[in-house]
């Protein structure tokens, strides 16, 4: 074969095909290593595992909704499905306060989300596109405060909704929540801000944009991953919080939902109150998987996106 027939030859698939008609060896091509096919027995280990970590995640969960629906008498039965009624929520909703601490907790986590939200979309568009006194020492002051925990802070913070007369209401523990989560996502939404191209800024304020309408209207829309992390873990942070509600809080009218099904677990000897505990721990995760499945989408994207600049 000379230069000029190959140079004559097409090229692409329809070199391929030119190849095949001309007789000329095919020499397959070694698969990467990334795309080797798994031995059976590999594949049937590997399933196996998954199964094994997802039985131990599902069943407690599981189990505890299926004791929600037992009888007071049978609810250490090992059958799954024993009796079933439902007893049990109707005394719940009842007979308990469980109404009135739920919707305690579904006020104070809502303004902690919409005030962490604030707070920290907007702490985290300055320390990400403007230079101030005093920028760095503040980001290292948001960073220290994670390394203190909960038991250190409920006393000065205590001392400080004391003083304002803000104890056993809801507003000290939205204060004490924010403090708590801002810090956090101020850092998360500044490396999300920082993945933002500059340009973007620039190109607005040539449109008569200002700095807040900047924000507004072009970083916010691009910022919705990050703003859904914030969002899920601010919510969160208020939803499944006991420590300062039992300390904040005085009055069985005013407790959250954590701190008000401890009184479903008296001193020993006596046993918790199961039939009572298990349709509650079933009715607390309906508000928080609502959350995680209209912010579920942005979720990998916004935790990711700060991890790499570029």
């Amino acid at each position: 074969m000379t230069t000029a027939d190959i140079a004559d030859r097409p090229h692409g698939a329809a070199a391929a095909v030119a190849l095949i008609e001309d007789d000329a060896p095919f020499v397959p091509v070694d698969r990467a290593p990334s795309g080797r096919k798994r031995k059976p027995l590999a594949s049937f280990g590997l399933h196996a595992f998954l199964a094994l970590c997802a039985f131990i995640a599902v069943f407690p969960v599981v189990w505890v909704a299926l004791a929600s629906f037992k009888p007071k008498e049978h609810i250490a039965s090992l059958n799954p499905i024993d009796h079933p009624t439902l007893d049990n929520y109707v005394a719940l909703l009842t007979t308990t306060q469980f109404l009135t601490w739920f919707g305690n907790s579904v006020v104070i986590a809502a303004f902690t989300m919409l005030f962490g939200i604030a707070m920290s979309a907007t702490a985290g568009f300055a320390i990400a596109r403007y230079n101030f006194p005093g920028k760095r020492p503040l980001m290292w002051v948001f960073l220290i405060t994670q390394m203190f925990p909960v038991a250190i802070l409920i006393v000065p913070i205590y001392a400080i909704m004391s003083a304002l007369g803000l104890i056993n209401t809801p507003v000290s523990l939205i204060i004490a929540y924010c403090a708590t989560a801002v810090p956090f996502c101020t850092w998360m939404l500044k490396g999300y801000f920082d993945t933002i191209p500059k340009d973007l800024d620039e190109a607005a304020s040539l449109d008569g944009l200002g700095p807040f309408g900047t924000f507004w209207r072009v970083i916010l829309p691009l910022a919705r991953p990050g703003l859904a992390v914030t969002a899920f873990y601010t919510f969160l942070t208020a939803w499944g919080e006991v420590a300062y509600a039992s300390a904040f809080l005085n009055t069985t009218d005013k407790f959250t939902l954590a701190y008000g099904l401890q009184t479903f677990i008296p001193a020993p000897p006596t046993l918790p109150l199961w039939e009572l505990l298990t349709p509650a721990a079933v009715l607390i995760t309906i508000p928080a998987a609502l959350v995680f499945f209209f912010a579920q989408k942005h979720l990998v994207a916004g935790l990711t996106a700060g991890g790499t600049k570029g």
